[in-house]
């Protein structure tokens, strides 16, 4: 299954811009709160060097596609509607986003860094409003609805206590459709310090407290600081880092992106996601409207900020934060192909700590069925079967049961 990142945010930060430069779609963009209504899904590319040219060949890419040397892998993104006040409780969209938002890996939560928009999501004169705020409100919203959880289901953990099984499991098994673990609970617990303190005895304070460390660290987050194009927006994005120094935050303009996909897509640029460059390839088709606005991209935007950051804002949420590693699975070891000759043909992203068995299980169920050993083509290594595969190896598989 590819990677779920979900776009989170007020309305009007540009999480639609966002979500079309990254999917070369066309959703609706507008100024009136709610324009997105519901979840819409595209599809993105988290984008990794790929390893054909280390081991001089051509690749025949199958679940992925190769261009300039570099691997472009399928994920899925979510535009969510915008969240509101007591969104928790079931107002606005609140339940519709949260369950949605809960089927992603990560998210992407993306502020107005102009100060763009009101506490309610509306547009302002720039500057008039404090996208540190903003971030809060949506965090808020999120460990309310994670400690409604909790505190709605009391009797359920009691008697699943009372009844021998400990308060980790008992837990675990109410965030388990929020893709929260056992190791996720009782890391929270631990850190929380209340891994010895009966439940029966956890106050508002200690749920609070609890719910805020579990949705930190089972829904893992990046702050997209959008419209830095936007004069006095370095300001915010500044201050966006210093305050929320345990998170990632990263500077972006999305509708310097859209333009440069767009004039890609029609050829008038060379341009690849989340490069530093770009090429004007028809000047002559250039009005001055469209020289300007590629004027100020190369020099405002790339010039201070090197990129755009959307394709960056994707790769940083699927490398760094979810940890996940690029592995390439081949069946003929000597012509690193699949059965059907198709050199390099896929490439898996697993996460940190992914065994050779965990790459089985990936490939076909079957397979893990007798499995013996991995091998690792780059060095000719026979691997056990427990080794805990790396960003891009290039391994085949040998099993008593190989399809």
């Amino acid at each position: 299954m590819p990677i779920k990142l979900g776009l989170i945010g007020k309305t009007n930060t540009g999480k639609t811009t966002f979500f079309n430069s990254a999917t070369l779609s066309s959703e609706e963009i507008s100024s009136y709160p709610f324009t997105t209504k519901s979840p819409i899904y595209g599809v993105g590319h988290a984008i990794s060097l790929c390893v054909h040219s280390e081991f001089k060949i051509q690749d025949n890419p199958h679940n992925s596609k190769c261009v300039d040397g570099w691997r472009y892998i399928p994920i899925e993104l979510i535009d969510l509607p915008g969240l509101i006040k007591d969104a928790w409780k079931g107002k606005g969209l609140g339940n519709q986003f949260l369950s949605i938002a809960a089927q992603s890996d990560a998210l992407l939560h993306v502020v107005d860094a102009s100060g763009g928009i009101d506490s309610t999501g509306k547009i302002t004169e720039t500057g008039n409003g404090d996208p540190l705020s903003d971030f809060a409100d949506i965090e808020e919203e999120l460990i309310l609805w994670y400690q409604k959880i909790i505190e709605g289901n009391r009797d359920k953990v009691s008697k699943l206590i009372r009844t021998g099984s400990g308060i980790v499991d008992a837990i675990t098994d109410l965030y388990r459709g929020v893709g929260a673990t056992k190791n996720h609970v009782k890391k929270t617990l631990l850190e929380t310090e209340l891994e010895d303190k009966d439940f029966e005895n956890f106050d508002m304070i200690d749920t609070k407290k609890f719910a805020s460390y579990l949705r930190k660290i089972s829904k893992p987050t990046l702050i997209v600081a959008n419209k830095v194009d936007v004069e006095g927006a370095d300001k915010n994005f500044a201050r966006l880092r210093e305050r929320y120094n345990d998170s990632i935050v990263i500077p972006v303009s999305g509708d310097s992106e859209f333009s440069l996909r767009r004039a890609e897509q029609k050829g008038l640029i060379k341009y690849s996601p989340g490069s530093e460059e770009f090429e004007i390839l028809k000047p002559d088709e250039l009005n001055e409207k469209q020289n300007n606005a590629l004027d100020f991209i190369k020099k405002g935007i790339m010039g201070e900020y090197m990129r755009t950051g959307v394709q960056f804002a994707i790769n940083v949420a699927v490398f760094k934060l979810l940890k996940m590693n690029s592995v390439y699975p081949v069946a003929d070891e000597k012509n690193l192909a699949d059965k059907k000759g198709r050199i390099l043909p896929d490439l898996f992203l697993l996460k940190d700590g992914s065994t050779i068995n965990d790459l089985a299980k990936e490939i076909h169920t079957d397979l893990v069925k007798g499995l013996l050993y991995g091998k690792d083509l780059r060095y000719n290594l026979r691997l056990p079967i427990d080794y805990q595969l790396r960003d891009r190896d290039v391994v085949s598989l040998v099993s008593a049961a190989k399809k």
